[in-house]
């Protein structure tokens, strides 16, 4: 009995995880340093996530992304993930960092 309650607990744990949403973390610097602008925990998929304050991150980390994450550029025409990422990344987790002389200024993932 004792197994069969943990594997279904272990079963509903591994379907509720990609509901749970991914987290992303703004940061000042380069590399996900400095200090952190921003948080966005559990942003779910498809969504486009930016500052509402019009501001912008040197970098941004992120966990929990199922496939791709795609960062969008400060600056007219990529605002508010606008024509086409500036860098997609793959699933998992890690950092990205806007190009040099630009920030990151909105985000999605699928």
């Amino acid at each position: 009995m004792q197994f069969n309650l943990v594997f279904i607990a272990s079963a509903l744990l591994a379907v509720a995880a990609p509901v749970l949403g991914a987290d992303f973390v703004w940061f000042s610097g380069a590399g996900c340093t400095g200090s952190v602008i921003a948080t966005s925990p559990g942003v779910t998929t498809n969504e486009c996530v930016w500052l509402t304050n019009g501001g912008s991150a040197k970098s941004i980390s992120y966990s929990g992304v199922p496939n791709h994450a795609f960062f969008y550029e400060s600056g007219g025409a990529h605002d508010v993930c606008s024509n086409g990422a500036t860098i997609t990344t793959g699933a998992g987790s890690g950092c990205a960092t806007g190009p040099t002389g630009f920030n990151l200024e909105s985000f999605s993932f699928n």
